[in-house]
């Protein structure tokens, strides 16, 4: 049965990964839309192979660009309502948000509304709206698929089980390219040298995430929404090999893990489909080929956003939103050479503690605080 897709952040690693399974089950999957942030060349390349029917740009200069390409062949939006208009757009059942940072929140809000499932690759959704999302999704009886390798790899290990029979998941990292490295070593680290991952080809911001370990710190958060966890039932080890993508122990202390070579179209596949499995060219696992697996626990003086994480989930409220807000644009200004690698998590701490928390947030109220905290980060920079 043909299942149809709208694609958000359809030029990045994660959109890129997904066209290509769509390419490889033509009649499994068909395209109805597409989005980017500016790149227009390679979305303009994916809509004479994939003919959506309509394409979105975040960039309103780089979209009526396109428009003037394009002629009337095809509708192209522009703005964030445009990215809400194509993730809930008629004809498709399901949507794949793979926009990096909270630009993602809105269009996925929408998309739950107009009652798609939802194939999530973008973890700052949940992490600043978490609340406001699964009170939604439940509302509306839709499913969210995770994308995340390591949601992922829980979702599956859940399969057959009950969530309330959770005693803990154990979230694993890779520690990025300076696992290992003290915080005086830290000093002297590049963008350059940042956005080397040893495992995974992922977007800029996502690797920086990953060098900091923020990334992980997210995706604490993000778990805690998607599977109903105490911040206290959610651990995190390092696994340089990342081979296992994480497990769950159950209150019997027996526990699951998930396995597989670092390949990013085995957990959009599994969302794509569910519950099916699809064949796929991806290499087996061979265990014997790999011959060891380790394991080490996180370095949190050395990379501090992870416990920064940590504290701002159990703090709850605003405050997760404040981290997530802080961290983009801090990671935006490290990216543009503007501040060191050290200081990344220094300045996501000073914006959290200017910050006094709210609880029983409701979207508007939100919103004002990633604006608040965005404009406290960007001054500290």
């Amino acid at each position: 049965m043909m299942k149809y897709v709208s694609i958000l952040g359809s030029t990045g690693s994660i959109g890129t990964q997904t066209l290509e399974i769509v390419t490889d089950n033509p009649d499994k999957l068909k395209v109805v839309g597409l989005t980017t942030n500016e790149n227009i060349d390679l979305l303009e390349k994916q809509i004479k192979i994939f003919q959506p029917k309509v394409v979105a740009v975040m960039n309103p200069d780089k979209a009526y660009e396109l428009q003037k390409r394009l002629g009337k062949r095809i509708e192209v939006l522009s703005g964030l309502n445009g990215l809400c208009d194509v993730a809930s757009l008629y004809d498709a059942d399901i949507t794949l948000t793979a926009v990096p940072g909270m630009v993602g929140l809105l269009p996925t809000l929408e998309a739950i509304d107009k009652r798609k499932d939802i194939a999530l690759a973008n973890k700052e959704t949940l992490v600043s709206g978490g609340h406001i999302v699964m009170e939604k999704a439940r509302e509306k009886n839709i499913k969210i698929y995770p994308v995340d390798s390591e949601h992922s790899a829980i979702f599956q290990c859940l399969m057959g089980n009950r969530e309330k029979d959770i005693h803990k998941i154990i979230l694993t990292a890779s520690g990025g390219p300076f696992r290992g490295k003290s915080l005086t070593e830290l000093k002297d680290v590049t963008v350059e040298k940042a956005l080397k991952h040893p495992n995974w080809s992922m977007g800029k911001k996502v690797t920086i995430d990953s060098a900091t370990l923020m990334n992980k710190g997210l995706e604490v958060i993000e778990a805690k929404w998607l599977f109903e966890l105490d911040p206290e039932q959610i651990e995190v080890v390092v696994h340089p090999q990342s081979i296992i993508h994480s497990l769950v122990e159950y209150v019997d202390h027996s526990t699951l893990a998930q396995l597989g070579y670092p390949d990013m179209k085995i957990p959009i596949q599994l969302a794509m489909f569910y519950p099916a499995r699809i064949n796929n060219k991806i290499k087996s696992l061979n265990l014997a080929e790999i011959g060891s697996l380790t394991f080490e626990k996180p370095n949190t003086e050395a990379f501090r956003c992870l416990a920064l994480a940590f504290e701002s989930i159990k703090l709850g409220g605003s405050m997760p939103t404040v981290l997530n807000a802080a961290n983009e644009i801090v990671v935006e200004n490290f990216l543009k050479k503007k501040i060191d690698f050290i200081q990344i998590p220094q300045i996501v701490e000073r914006v959290m503690e200017k910050h006094d928390i709210i609880y029983n947030l409701d979207l508007d109220k939100l919103l004002q605080i990633d604006e608040w905290a965005r404009a406290t980060a960007s001054t500290i920079c």
